[in-house]
């Protein structure tokens, strides 16, 4: 499967190459830890995964790295591969949550478009997209007709509208039957043969063969989790 990848399209504060630091990270609900003294660097063409039962800090940790959610402890920076700070971190990272955040009564394209004009992508990215990600003759179905896979789809469809070198995917292969997990393969193969990089959170094996393994524990009745073991 050949997949166009936006690397070459004209979009809002491109960034085409990142790296990210995460140093001591500690991460809690209420007064619950949920991992202490997380640290990694995920380097271009790099495929970290997060594993660990629910409830350990996976989704946390990857809503942190996103800004989304504050760190109990530690830093998460986003710079270029010669250390070089990236001011506008936000330009550089594409969050896909587990829920797939399709709209259900509009249409397939429609809401690529919109979310092309937010980016300021070609709107014949759109349509690219849905062809990639396998609903090209699905454009004007409203969300709503679609099987929870091919809304799966669709969410992952706006990863391909506009560059950015940071994924950080919660879930990704949640409702996807074979094919689609192979649409899934094709798109994290040619991101990352482009010099993007991936951290993901999967309770099921991901497509490609992770570069590293970050394991979470669960919180002991006694204290803290312990810290998350980074596994080659």
């Amino acid at each position: 499967m050949t997949l166009l990848h936006p690397t070459t399209t004209a979009t809002r504060g491109q960034i085409s190459l990142a790296q990210l630091n995460v140093v001591d990270v500690s991460l809690k609900r209420g007064e619950r830890w949920l991992a202490v003294g997380v640290s990694f660097q995920a380097r271009p063409g790099e495929l970290i995964d997060l594993r660990g039962a629910n409830g350990t800090g996976k989704t946390t940790l990857l809503r942190a790295l996103a800004g989304l959610t504050p760190k109990a402890e530690g830093s998460v920076t986003i710079s270029q591969p010669d250390g070089a700070p990236i001011e506008q971190a936000g330009d550089a990272v594409h969050f896909l949550g587990h829920a797939d955040g399709v709209k259900r009564n509009q249409a397939a394209l429609g809401q690529l478009l919109f979310w092309a004009q937010f980016w300021d992508a070609p709107r014949a990215q759109a349509a690219v997209a849905l062809a990639a990600v396998g609903l090209a003759g699905l454009e004007e179905l409203p969300a709503r007709s679609l099987s929870a896979g091919q809304r799966k789809r669709l969410a992952l469809a706006r990863l391909l509208l506009a560059f950015r070198p940071i994924w950080l995917l919660d879930e990704p292969t949640s409702a996807l039957d074979t094919e689609g997990r192979e649409v899934l393969g094709a798109m994290m193969r040619t991101h990352l043969d482009a010099g993007g990089l991936i951290v993901a959170a999967s309770h099921e094996p991901l497509p490609l063969k992770p570069t590293r393994t970050i394991r979470f524990i669960a919180e002991p009745a006694s204290g803290p989790a312990p810290d998350a073991e980074a596994m080659p």
